[in-house]
């Protein structure tokens, strides 16, 4: 890496002690990045432990980020830059490096004691084990603290500072501003000064340093291409942020308020934290003391005429499973977000994975279908989570949104939407023919199969409702054989008219028939996207799972391979199996990070190789 490199885009890795502010450093330089006008993505991965044991391998924290002209769909495989604050995060970043990348290393943290915390026997500064990488040695700890030391902090407050130092040296590197990160300090730390202004001390200090150092490698100043980007307004935003806004435009639209109820867990929980702040625009939110209460306040609000949303992972998915079937047979509006993690049980809390697809299709007592979407990217999320509730108050319906760890915490530039290009969202009306109020109440649409959104205190609509079965007709309580099967009938309906109201499915690019087509869901998409373009094939990406497109039998049909990369054991191959009687190739990875590029350009070289 020569100095003043012009390149179109480089990946960087951050990686230290959970306690080293690695997360917020790395998301002040994607903000950056973003008022540059560069591309990026980013992907936070951080250990399940609140504070691991220091210097160890299993705490260590990591934020990586792609940057450049684009287009930018995923973290990067192979950093070319990495910033190790001590020796376990070398140990563990270093095989993800390509040749030749710049290594930042903190000597300061390299005492014989950690070094051995780390597993390393000697010392690979010294050892050979760099021999292949342009190294920088800086004394970042106690530089940080020179710079901070008239402000009178202890050791430990001050090294709390050493993140900005090395974001200081970031930002030089990549010819940044330090603006849009002093005004975050000056924000955050507004009722404690002295951390405030030691905080921009050391920033400035670091910034300082990357410009002046004389180092036998000497760090280098990049250039990037500035992003080709549709005119608009953008912001950074994560997956969780992107649906939290979602939902309170769904509620607009709908010209309805929202209840968001949930219960604390991994990597759910931001959802909750963005709603609290949007109380403004009629949303109320609602911690409950577990997960069945969250999910059955949510119907509850439902019921009462509000659009309920309830988020979760895996594990407290399975807990909401009795109250979903509740909301199906009542016939209740309700939203449903899972955030993947790793399984089973509590698996692997902070790393992400796609293996709650049986669960959400197929995982209730009964014959209960519910349909499911699933978004892509974390800018997606805001659109379906519109589309979720659109779905729900359409067909009056319980919907599952699938995300995943990854989507949740990853930025990505957004360009925030124009809200009038998107239909407004209304319930299906109230007959008013029939003069009984039952009947009226389950009138359902002819086309959604949804009945009118009823809500308490509605003259002349008094209903019952509940779990027990009920006659299709009046909603009163029924165990009739025949009238069973008709209300079976007619929830399974429910769900494929879903797909009357849905787009056809589209190919994200690539030829429209041939030897290979490539099919993935959620997060997956960045990856594929990169692989497929880079080798000609054609790409598929579902959005809705269930029902599936109506054309999607048609368009896989015109290929001899279809390939299906998932962070899973083969769930979305079953399902197919299932719905379109259709063979396909799994390609599964099951290991709490997110597919490489070069593992699916792999992946289909081999199948044309197998082919010719």
């Amino acid at each position: 890496m020569n100095k003043n490199n012009d390149v179109d885009s480089i990946v960087i890795r951050l990686a230290g002690d959970s306690g080293d502010g690695i997360q917020l450093m790395g998301s002040q330089f994607a903000v950056s990045t973003a008022l540059a006008g560069a591309d990026f993505a980013t992907f936070p991965d951080y250990p399940a432990e609140i504070r691991a044991p220091v210097g160890t391998t299993f705490g260590v924290s990591a934020y990586q980020i792609n940057l450049g002209g684009g287009p930018i769909t995923t973290a990067g495989d192979a950093p070319q830059v990495l910033v190790a604050f001590n020796p376990a995060a070398l140990k563990v970043s270093l095989p993800l490096l390509d040749k030749g990348a710049l290594v930042v290393v903190n000597n300061d943290a390299f005492t014989a004691r950690n070094l051995t915390k780390a597993g390393y026997d000697t010392d690979p500064r010294e050892d050979g084990t760099l021999n292949d990488y342009q190294v920088v040695a800086a004394d970042i700890s106690h530089l940080n603290l020179e710079a901070v030391k008239e402000f009178g902090l202890s050791k430990s407050e001050g090294s709390r500072c050493k993140n900005f130092y090395a974001l200081g040296m970031l930002l030089w590197m990549f010819d940044r501003e330090l603006g849009s990160v002093e005004a975050w300090i000056n924000r955050r730390l507004a009722g404690n000064s002295t951390m405030r202004d030691a905080n921009i001390k050391a920033l400035h200090a670091g910034h300082a340093f990357a410009e002046t150092a004389e180092l036998s490698a000497n760090l280098c100043q990049i250039q990037l291409a500035r992003a080709d980007m549709e005119p608009g307004e953008y912001r950074s935003i994560t997956g969780a942020e992107a649906l939290a806004l979602g939902i309170a435009a769904a509620g607009e639209l709908a010209d309805t308020p929202v209840l968001f109820c949930s219960y604390p867990i991994t990597p759910a929980s931001p959802l909750l934290h963005r709603l609290t702040r949007l109380a403004e625009v009629g949303v109320g939110t609602f911690q409950a003391e577990d997960e069945i209460a969250a999910i059955c306040a949510a119907i509850g609000a439902s019921y009462g005429g509000m659009i309920g949303v309830t988020s979760s992972s895996g594990p407290g998915i399975a807990l909401k499973t009795e109250a979903m079937g509740l909301a199906v047979s009542a016939e209740l509006p309700l939203v449903i977000v899972n955030w993947q993690r790793g399984g089973p049980s509590t698996g692997l809390p902070t790393k992400t994975e796609q293996s709650d697809l049986y669960q959400a299709v197929y995982g209730r007592n009964g014959d209960t279908p519910i349909p499911v979407l699933s978004a892509s990217t974390s800018g997606e999320c805001f659109e379906m989570a519109i589309e979720a509730t659109r779905i729900a108050i359409r067909h009056m319906t319980p919907v599952i949104l699938l995300a995943d760890g990854y989507l949740s915490n990853a930025a990505e530039p957004w360009r925030i939407p124009d809200m009038s290009t998107f239909e407004p969202i209304t319930p299906n009306p109230v007959p008013e023919s029939d003069d009984s109020p039952q009947r009226r109440a389950f009138a359902r649409d002819e086309k959604s199969l949804g009945r009118p959104w009823v809500k308490p205190g509605m003259p002349g609509l008094m209903h019952r409702i509940g779990g027990l079965e009920k006659d299709i007709e009046t909603g009163h309580i029924s165990y009739d054989p025949a009238n069973h099967q008709r209300m079976t009938d007619m929830r399974a309906a429910k769900v494929d008219a879903v797909a009357e109201f849905i787009d056809d499915q589209r190919i994200e690019h690539g030829p429209d028939s041939g030897d290979i087509v490539v099919v993935g869901w959620g997060s997956t998409y960045g990856p594929i996207y990169q692989a497929t373009r880079r080798t000609g094939v054609s790409f598929v990406h579902l959005r809705h799972i269930n029902p599936l497109p109506r054309n999607l039998g048609e368009i896989l049909g015109r290929f001899d391979k279809i390939l299906m990369p998932e962070m899973n054991d083969g769930q979305l191959s079953t399902l197919l199996r299932d719905k379109l009687c259709m063979e396909t190739l799994p390609f599964s990875k099951v290991t709490g990070q997110p597919f490489l590029i070069r593992e699916l350009v792999e992946k289909i070289e081999s199948l044309r190789g197998d082919a010719s």
